[in-house]
């Protein structure tokens, strides 16, 4: 076998292979026997067929049929006898085969690109601090008060606190209505500050039987388009929410919480975490950023098409019944996506090198102390739960890269900023 790899790129080669009709016997006795085990020729039982015979009437196209899995194998000797460290699936691009002259196979894969570090430690990066402020606690009360309202239906809007179900029929520039656009049922919450605007100018009076019209560009990402519709009012619900006191904090708490103002002092605090939560993940991202933008490398194909391959099955897993969408375009999504799936595959790369130049790993004491936190917490026994942890590459890696990424935290040159206020 004459074997010979070609550069393309710095993450791609193409490996050459080359096998004469001699080398190639053993393969292709092997598919014969196969093919033999399991074909049925009229005046034999099947299986029991002569093996010349089956080599006669069906050598050429087994052959033929076998060559994709003789070229498998034969990369695979090509790999391990040149020490090729291939990454990600093989793609087979060409092949010759000619009857008793032997074969050619051209077979591109992918290869880990040289990552030369730079200055990784002492990043500077700016943290957002949010101070929480009294009226977003009582947003936050109110929010919980929503939750355990009940509705009582009336005859007409007297105030924000009023769901209005309508139907909506889309209409053209000239006000006529689009057949196959009407929606029936849409349920709109006044009092919803994610609810646009025109909307709620368009229903604030609105009386169950009357009709209405909202007309205005509607904002959604970086684009936007027209909505233009009649909306009438079908049914209309006072919102009637329970009176803030004690008893109703008792209620909601199951009894953690007995008075208004511990209610209130939860709140402030389950908010703070919150943001507190959120600006370390800015930070976090910001660190992350920066090194990418330090190190610039190829990143093979392979690992990019992997990550948009997760990204299609986290599609599918969100949906209920574990489906693509009807009419799901993978290549529209995937280039919708290629640029996240670049910046993921280079990170993993990088995160690599970052972790073996550190020489971070996961000690038995680490996998120790998890499981003292962690065996009260679920109810398992802590050896049970340890031994678990010594066999599972899964939470090793992430405790590796929670080791990691601390170490960039407390090397980092934090600078904290106040957040700005959005802009109106």
């Amino acid at each position: 076998m004459e074997v010979t790899v070609h550069s393309l790129s710095e993450v791609s080669k193409e490996v050459e292979i080359r096998a004469s009709a001699q080398e190639l016997e053993p393969h292709f006795d092997k598919a014969f026997r196969g093919y033999q085990a399991k074909v049925e020729i009229k005046g034999f039982r099947k299986g029991r067929a002569p093996l010349e015979l089956v080599k006669k009437l069906y050598g050429e196209l087994i052959e033929q049929d076998s060559l994709e899995s003789v070229a498998n194998e034969l990369y695979k000797k090509a790999v391990e006898e040149k020490e090729l460290k291939p990454i990600g699936d093989p793609l087979l691009v060409d092949m010759d085969y000619k009857k008793g002259e032997g074969v050619r196979f051209k077979i591109k894969y992918d290869v880990r690109p040289k990552v030369d570090l730079k200055e990784y430690k002492g990043i500077p990066v700016e943290k957002v601090v949010h101070r929480v402020t009294d009226e977003e606690v009582e947003s936050e009360i109110a929010r919980l008060r929503r939750m355990n309202a009940g509705v009582e239906e009336v005859s007409s809007v007297t105030d924000a606190e009023h769901i209005v179900t309508v139907d909506m029929q889309e209409l053209d520039e000239a006000g006529v209505p689009i057949i196959g656009k009407k929606t029936q049922n849409v349920r709109f919450y006044l009092a919803d500050a994610q609810l646009e605007q025109p909307f709620k100018d368009a229903l604030k009076s609105a009386e169950a039987g009357g009709e209405y019209r909202v007309k205005f560009e509607h904002q959604h990402g970086d684009h936007k388009h027209s909505v233009n519709a009649a909306l009438r009012a079908k049914k209309i619900e006072k919102v009637k929410l329970p009176d803030l006191n004690d008893e109703f904090v008792s209620k909601i708490t199951k009894g953690k919480v007995t008075t208004v103002e511990t209610l209130r002092a939860d709140v402030k605090q389950d908010l703070i975490a919150y943001w507190n939560a959120k600006s370390e993940r800015g930070v976090l991202n910001s660190v992350t950023g920066e090194l990418i933008r330090r190190h610039d490398f190829e990143v093979p194909e392979s690992l990019i098409r992997s990550v948009l391959v997760g990204l299609v099955e986290e599609v599918k897993n969100e949906s209920p019944d574990k489906q693509l969408p009807k009419g799901f375009d993978a290549e529209k999504f995937f280039q919708e996506n290629r640029a996240y799936a670049i910046y993921q595959a280079k990170w993993a790369l990088l995160r690599e090198e970052l972790i073996r130049t550190e020489k971070i790993s996961a000690e038995e004491a680490d996998l120790l102390k998890l499981a003292e936190q962690e065996s009260a917490k679920i109810g398992i026994d802590k050896e049970r739960l340890v031994n678990y942890y010594k066999s599972s590459d899964q939470v090793k890696d992430r405790m590796v890269g929670e080791k990691l990424m601390k170490l960039l935290l407390d090397s980092a040159k934090i600078k904290e900023v106040e957040e700005k206020p959005p802009v109106l």
